[in-house]
């Protein structure tokens, strides 16, 4: 039988509590940095604080953010040329951890459909690692991805 406690006003089991939070820090990043300024150069930096900023909330295992600053164009011309953050830039990914309960979910733009869409990549178990056997139930700090741009 599956384990279910209190959230807010409902009844919900870890792994459905973890499904609820996926989808609110995905949304938060979508919502919040849009239309930020950002160049190739400052998109590495802005990804990794996205990736800081997330990696605090709770049941936050890891995230990984990616932008592709190429995904937009330069708003302005000269020392005022660059872009804002768009959907189409952002792959946002966040594993959450509950106890025996894992999330992985996704945020990406989706050409074909021209619209961002928020995925679960993953539910179940946690992957346990033989490091991971090695340190269970010690506090975990929270993992933060290095984007590739």
């Amino acid at each position: 039988m599956t384990e279910r406690r209190s959230i807010h006003t409902a009844t919900l089991s870890r792994r459905e509590a973890l499904l609820f939070e996926a989808g609110i820090k995905l949304g938060g990043v979508f919502h919040q940095y849009l239309g930020i300024p950002v160049t190739g150069r400052t998109a590495r930096a802005l990804a990794r604080t996205i990736e800081s900023a997330v990696g605090l909330q709770p049941y936050v295992r890891s995230v990984r953010v990616r932008i592709d600053p190429s995904a937009g164009g330069p708003v302005g011309r000269g020392r005022f040329a660059y872009g804002y953050l768009v959907a189409e830039m952002l792959d946002v990914t966040v594993e959450l951890v509950d106890g025996p309960a894992t999330v992985t979910a996704r945020l990406r733009h989706r050409p074909d459909l021209r619209y961002p869409v928020m995925s679960v990549v993953r539910a179940g178990p946690p992957r346990t690692s033989p490091r991971a056997r090695r340190n269970r139930g010690r506090p975990r700090e929270p993992r933060v991805a290095a984007s590739r741009r």
